[in-house]
């Protein structure tokens, strides 16, 4: 019913959106003398942020065309490689001329999982622009469970990692994997598998970056909220079903719009503020300012719905019963040990202020993963960042990739 209720308000608004897009172009047309006033341009600013307020974000694109390989640019081909109903997994390619003509045909693969945690996975933009230089990159592209439809079946946690092991058995030996925040838990959970089967497919380095491991240690608020009650709570209070006429009706979802309203909450002067600052920035004319604006929100506010069954058992096995760490964790009705994990290099990474995944949660792994020697592991805590710092922006490039990098080349094996 909530989810009929979100759509019937969207519906109820698009007169009144439209209708703001009619006045922003009225008031900013230079022909009208309003245009020129401080009522006119308070007036046309204050509807563009009613308008990106109100709007239905669509699913961002990645809109990596180029990098640099040893200073040469190299354009960037971006394609489907490999698909089921929940994930697509796509390659960026880099122009193979160039690579032949420096030598870098050799360099690492690299699978990057994205997080099935509310946002696309071009929330991961500036983490794959990063690899790309000196790495074949690919990248989970999660599908919002709103489109699939419900005669292709459920996915769980167990489903989750049963791609990703088919994932890697797709893209052969000394792959290598970084799994970002929520996937560090089924990306450990995975290799362990793969260890315990002996498949050749290995990744030959595992990198998990501000994840879940083990939330008995520095539990932070979102943590604690996980705990908070029992799961029939969420099962009863954050679950809907998809509403007609979207290609996954009657799916039972954790909506998208629900998970922003988490989010947006947790910082929610933070981002009254921000909205604050649009407006003032609009009404001075400060488009560059504006723009910023805009490419954070155009990414924070797309987000898309989960199923229900990979929702819960997340929160349960995960922030509930600590089934990992604990060692209790079965998938297909096998005990999952990390401790077989033997041919794959262990790389965790921590941010100093995250307040998602605190501190020692990711650095849990090394003691799970007990069968690995000490120059099969790395654990980095960069100062001063919190949760988002870890995968994007300045300290991601200049100090946390360069050593990811490092991790990588150190592990990789010839083809």
């Amino acid at each position: 019913m909530l989810y009929h209720l979100y759509e019937l308000n969207r519906t109820a608004l698009a007169p009144l959106r439209f209708a703001a897009e009619v006045g922003q172009a009225s008031l900013r047309h230079p022909l009208n003398p309003w245009s020129y006033t401080q009522a006119g341009k308070r007036m046309a600013a204050a509807l563009d942020v009613f308008e990106g307020a109100t709007r239905r974000y669509g699913k961002p694109r990645f809109g990596l065309d180029q990098t640099m390989v040893d200073g040469v640019p190299a354009q960037i081909t971006e394609s489907v490689v490999w698909r089921k109903p929940f994930c697509s997994l796509k390659f960026f390619e880099r122009d193979p001329r160039v690579l032949r003509r420096l030598n870098r045909e050799m360099d690492p693969q690299v699978l990057i999982v994205a997080p099935m945690s509310g946002h696309y996975a071009t929330l991961l933009r500036g983490t794959v622009e990063a690899m790309l230089p000196g790495h074949d990159v690919y990248i989970t592209d999660w599908h919002n469970a709103r489109m699939v439809p419900l005669w292709d079946g459920k996915f769980d946690l167990d489903d989750y990692v049963d791609y990703l092991i088919e994932m890697l058995q797709f893209l052969g030996p000394n792959t290598h994997v970084i799994g970002v925040c929520q996937p560090s838990v089924p990306v450990l959970a995975a290799v362990s598998v793969m260890a315990e089967m002996d498949d050749a497919c290995q990744p030959a380095s595992m990198t998990l970056m501000g994840g879940p491991i083990d939330t008995r240690r520095n539990p932070t608020v979102p943590n604690d909220l996980a705990t908070s009650r029992p799961i029939e709570w969420f099962e009863t209070n954050v679950i809907n079903l998809v509403p007609y006429p979207n290609p996954g009706a009657m799916r039972r979802v954790y909506p998208g719009f629900l998970q922003l309203t988490g989010f947006m909450t947790m910082n929610l002067d933070r981002h009254i503020t921000a909205h604050q600052d649009l407006f003032q920035h609009l009404v001075e004319g400060d488009g560059e300012s504006a723009a910023a604006h805009r490419r954070f929100y155009d990414e924070y506010l797309a987000v898309m719905d989960m199923t229900a069954e990979f929702y819960l058992q997340t929160v349960r096995m995960v922030f509930q019963e600590h089934a990992l760490p604990k060692g209790e964790w079965r998938h297909r009705g096998a005990k999952i040990d990390p401790s077989l994990i033997r041919r794959t290099a262990l790389m965790t990474v921590e941010g100093e202020k995250d307040d998602i995944s605190g501190l020692g949660q990711t650095e849990a792994a090394h003691d799970l993963c007990s069968g690995l020697p000490a120059s099969m592991r790395e654990h980095y805590v960069q100062p001063g960042v919190g949760h988002y710092g870890v995968f994007n922006g300045s300290k991601w490039r200049d100090a946390i990739q360069p050593r990811v990098a490092k991790f990588i080349q150190a592990h990789n094996q010839t083809h």
